[in-house]
């Protein structure tokens, strides 16, 4: 399957639907904070309408790293 070639057969409601969760989705990342923030990604956050520059929230390096170093462990 091509990527991308659903997009051909949604009508205008499915596509703005898609659009809107896409959205959403980014919106919901970029705000997240503390340890749920895992990526700063403002190239993908610069897709939306407004133009925001967050300022992440992220623990002290100490519980940063340590918390960094579990997620790593828990892929072994």
């Amino acid at each position: 399957m091509k990527l991308d070639s659903d997009l051909q057969a949604m009508d205008m409601d499915s596509l703005r639907a898609e659009a809107q969760k896409l959205r959403d989705a980014i919106r919901a990342q970029r705000d997240q904070k503390g340890h749920d923030l895992c990526w700063y990604l403002p190239e993908l956050w610069s897709v939306l309408p407004e133009k925001v520059q967050p300022q992440p929230e992220v623990p002290e390096w100490s519980e940063f790293i340590q918390h960094c170093a579990a997620f790593r462990k828990s892929l072994d």
